[in-house]
């Protein structure tokens, strides 16, 4: 077993334990003698619509997925939009989903199928604003370095789908929502923006947020917040009276599959989190560190041993962008933390099959890369944050294509066992 094949076989892993078409059967309600309606948006949604289908047959709805994303079903209707940046598709359809709500009555199921993603994908401006505006917000959180908590409250006060405002397009009708995780501590107020799940945070909260991270927004946009537009339902809003959320799949899941692939060839695994967050280089150089304690010292286990980890970092742009994401920048930080080091690889890969800009899920650095790289080569490419390119110079992308899940960042460090152990 190669150290190659080790990480993919464990990133394979990670996302069969996150495969929507296995989990979403377990939490379905039995299907009422009513009206059903399927809705949702996410990376993973396409495959949760085709799971509900084949439990009950074709059914009334709509869901919206990333380009590309899309697959058949037998009746729900699949609507290809933009993402990360919205566009008028999923606009046109965020619009027509609420519309199909309100017709519902209190014998009526709206079924929610949620996934991360479904933020920008599911994009209808609040009242007073336009679909440039919120193009324009989250092109600027994108490049500010925010948490992907902090990004969904700002998108919620700006919405007229997210923070639970379709559970109130809904009502009288029972809401039943079926979510995948993408998020640190698994928040479902926070999964896609939280659009069927009550809200806690305010428009103050939202404001608070653009003037820490420096954001320059229009006064138009500001006024929003500074309105009754502005604000989401709270928890003793009536139409929550008949909604529920379960979450199906979830990060530490895919983690825990992954272990169990370790240990099947004898490696020590050591699940670090499944909410990592902060910058990604230097997430990258921390456990880079990490990585030569074990290989130095034993420690906090002796090799062979993989460190494990999900959440997802950020990265805060500066200057023009080269090409990549943040698992390919994690990866090509922690590549610079252990240059020269033999027997340490590591894989770097977002589960939903992309990372950042390209069409790669991310990167795998080992042995092979090492001898075809260049060091200054690494460090100019991490300084214009241009990630992909170097790994593709290396031929060290992981191209999966979609994957049709999403329990967001997948890390995975392999620090072999020496001659001497």
């Amino acid at each position: 077993m190669t150290p190659e094949k080790l990480l993919r076989e464990m990133f394979d892993a990670a996302l069969d334990a996150a495969d929507p078409f296995k989990a979403v059967p377990t939490y379905l309600p039995e299907k009422p003698s009513g009206r059903v309606v399927v809705i949702g948006a996410g990376k993973a949604s396409a495959r949760m619509a085709q799971a509900v289908e084949a439990e009950w047959g074709p059914c009334e709805g709509i869901v919206i997925v990333p380009h590309g994303a899309d697959l058949p079903t037998k009746g729900i209707e699949i609507v290809q939009a933009s993402h990360p940046v919205p566009d008028a598709a999923g606009e046109a359809a965020a619009k027509r989903i609420v519309e199909l709500l309100e017709t519902l009555t209190e014998n009526d199921l709206a079924l929610c199928l949620i996934s991360g993603g479904g933020s920008s994908l599911m994009s209808a401006p609040a009242p007073g604003l336009s679909l440039e505006d919120k193009i324009l917000v989250n092109k600027k959180l994108l490049a500010s370095g925010a948490a992907i908590s902090d990004m969904n409250v700002l998108r919620k006060h700006l919405s007229a789908t997210k923070g639970g405002r379709l559970a109130v397009a809904a009502a009288p009708a029972r809401v039943v929502t079926l979510t995948i995780s993408d998020v640190p501590g698994d928040d479902p107020s926070i999964i896609a923006s939280g659009p069927t799940v009550p809200d806690t945070s305010t428009a103050s909260d939202a404001l608070k947020i653009i003037e820490r991270f420096g954001i320059d927004l229009p006064d138009h946009i500001l006024a929003v917040l500074n309105g009754p537009d502005g604000e989401t339902p709270k928890p003793d809003h009536p139409a929550f009276k008949r909604a529920e959320t379960h979450i199906v799949a979830a990060p530490q899941a895919s983690l825990e599959a992954a272990s169990k692939i370790a240990e099947k060839y004898g490696v020590t695994p050591l699940i670090l989190g499944d909410a990592i967050e902060g910058e990604a280089r230097e997430a990258g150089k921390v456990m880079a560190g990490m990585a030569a304690q074990i290989k130095r010292h034993g420690q906090p286990a002796r090799a062979p041993a993989v460190l494990i980890s999900g959440g997802e970092t950020t990265v805060t742009v500066t200057g023009e962008a080269g090409k990549g994401g943040r698992c390919s920048e994690f990866l090509l930080g922690f590549a610079l933390g252990v240059w020269g080091e033999d027997g340490i690889s590591a894989l770097a890969c977002d589960t939903d099959g992309r990372d950042g800009s390209e069409h790669n899920a991310g990167a795998i650095w080992g042995a092979n890369q090492f001898a075809q790289a260049d060091r200054d080569k690494a460090l100019s490419a991490l300084s214009r944050h241009d990630a992909y390119s170097f790994f593709e110079s290396v031929d060290g992308l992981v191209n999966t294509g979609p994957t049709h899940t999403n329990v967001n960042d997948f890390r995975a460090i392999y620090v072999e066992a020496s001659d001497e152990d």
